[in-house]
């Protein structure tokens, strides 16, 4: 059994402290907040995010999940349109769906990243079908050559769920550039956080705009100067919005973050890589990604276990004897969105329009055998323990060598 103590998340970098207190002093604590002489924390990390990702604009907002309702709505999808869903992934991507009156339309996944099999949503495009979300989960990046074309051939816009891919690049492209718009969430375990956060990148001016009136309130930035004292945001009306603002205090953290982002994903990808190699050489299948990866942003360390194993164990008794072992949570998949507690429509009467609307909602209406077999077959572990040195990375493959030994041995299959 391990005691070591293996890396805490989040992590706070040395520039931390220091924005927080500025803040604090400042006299303006939110972008809804008047103008104090200065630009906010908010635009910062706006300009330095976009420029990051490559792309024209940043729409920062309050949470993950506000970020891809936002870009959705932005994109034109509202009531009773479709819009495709990964069936394996964290509720908010078929939540936030909801959220715009739209109807998640769950759809199956690639056996090996874990990610939209673009087969598979292309079976699922209906005349109802309103736009494309592409998860990238866990460590992988999906397959954007087969999902952009598919989307042109459509004429529908791709909206790229970047919760767990922050750093991620695609034919040395970041994640979130490749659709017409693209989400990420900086909730506390995400690879770059602020507690709770978000924001919407992308190339679109028009996209970009109506995702501004719609995290705050119908309002955006003024682009001509303010003095001292008066509003920094513009009424304009021009749609009618919500507020999701980020405050100035998770701004100003995330200016943090960002400077260690890269370091940290480095080192988690060379770690993932090491463990890679030992857990194949024990029967194991590392979760794999798209051809046309060029840097995987490890959100969490997935594998499948091997079948033989699994004949003996479930999946999900095979991640507690790792958990005891090993000291930190191995835990399965997600639980697919068509059997998912979380993901339950009827549990809520602002969905109860009308009898139809309600039967398109329900999740249980879809068949999804990969992503049962998926959830039924990986375990895995959180970004933080990617962090450890070299050495607790043997650790961990060591772990995994008692553990399957043992079912091996009592099973005779070893």
């Amino acid at each position: 059994m391990s005691y070591r103590e293996w890396p805490d998340w989040p992590q706070p970098g040395e520039r931390a402290l220091d924005n927080l207190a500025d803040v604090l002093t400042s006299g303006r604590w939110t972008i809804s907040c008047a103008y104090r002489g200065r630009r906010s924390y908010e635009q910062r990390f706006a300009d330095a995010f976009a420029g990051y990702c490559g792309t024209r604009y940043c729409v920062p907002a309050a949470t993950g999940t506000a970020s891809l309702a936002i870009a959705l709505e932005a994109c034109g999808v509202g009531a009773h349109d479709e819009v495709l869903v990964p069936g394996l992934s964290w509720v908010a991507s078929a939540s936030a769906v909801l959220g715009v009156n739209a109807v998640p339309v769950l759809v199956d996944i690639d056996p090996a990243t874990y990610c939209l099999d673009p087969a598979a949503a292309e079976a699922a495009i209906t005349p109802r079908t309103r736009a494309i979300t592409v998860v990238h989960a866990y460590s992988a990046v999906a397959d954007l050559d087969a999902l952009t074309a598919l989307a042109e051939k459509h004429d529908l816009p791709l909206v790229e769920d970047c919760a767990h891919s922050h750093g991620a690049r695609y034919r040395d492209r970041s994640v979130g550039s490749f659709g017409r718009a693209g989400a990420f969430s900086m909730q506390g375990s995400k690879l770059l956080t602020c507690g709770e956060g978000g924001a919407v990148i992308t190339d679109d001016a028009e996209v970009a705009s109506l995702a501004q009136h719609l995290r705050s309130d119908g309002r955006v930035v003024n682009p001509e100067p303010v003095a001292v004292g008066e509003m920094e945001l513009v009424e304009s009306g021009r749609i009618m919005g919500s507020n999701n603002c980020l405050s100035e205090f998770h701004a100003a953290v995330l200016l943090d973050q960002l400077d260690l982002l890269d370091g940290q994903r480095a080192r988690r990808a060379e770690n993932a890589a090491h463990l890679d190699e030992r857990l194949t050489a024990l029967g194991c299948l590392p979760q794999g990604t798209a051809p046309g990866t060029s840097a995987r942003a490890h959100y969490r360390y997935a594998a499948r276990l091997p079948a033989e194993v699994l004949t003996a164990r479930t999946a999900a008794g095979i991640a507690a004897h790792l958990t005891a072992e090993l000291g930190f949570p191995v835990v399965q998949t997600h639980r697919p969105l068509n059997d998912n507690p979380l993901l339950r429509p009827r549990t809520r009467r602002r969905f109860a329009t009308d009898a139809d609307y309600l039967s398109r909602v329900d999740p249980a209406r879809f068949d999804l055998p990969v992503c049962q077999d998926v959830h039924e077959s990986v375990v895995s572990f959180s970004h933080e323990i990617l962090l450890a040195p070299e050495e607790a990375v043997e650790e961990i493959a060591t772990a995994f060598e008692r553990v399957l030994t043992s079912v091996r041995t009592a099973t005779g299959s070893g």
